[in-house]
């Protein structure tokens, strides 16, 4: 699970922006994680508690928005998702595709004071 790892290094940049710029408090952390980000959201939430114990974000919520993952069909120009049409196409059903979207992972906004 490196999910854990990556937590870690997520509360490692917010703490430095909270004392870059002398913020007391966080309340909440949301995170953006793409449908095909080798991150995990519900490991991440498992793992969140252990990892802000002890620190500034202890006591902060954690919010997780999934981003869908995008394509271009490269046979007919269209975007889909690509992830509920399986990796087809849904208006000329070939995997002729790029991927637009979806392997985010993003400290999306600190709320704090």
């Amino acid at each position: 699970m490196h999910e854990l790892g990556v937590v870690i290094e997520v509360i490692n940049q917010v703490e430095q922006v909270v004392a870059e710029n002398k913020l007391e408090k966080v309340e909440k952390l949301i995170l953006q994680i793409g449908e095909l980000s080798s991150m995990i959201p519900k490991y991440i939430e498992a793992c969140y508690p252990a990892a802000v114990d002890g620190t500034i974000l202890m006591d902060t919520k954690l919010e997780i928005e999934v981003l869908p993952a995008n394509a271009l069909c490269n046979d007919c120009n269209k975007v889909f998702p690509l992830v509920i049409n399986k990796g087809a196409c849904p208006h000329c059903n070939t995997n002729n595709f790029e991927i637009l979207s979806g392997k985010e992972f993003f400290i999306k906004e600190i709320v704090a004071y």
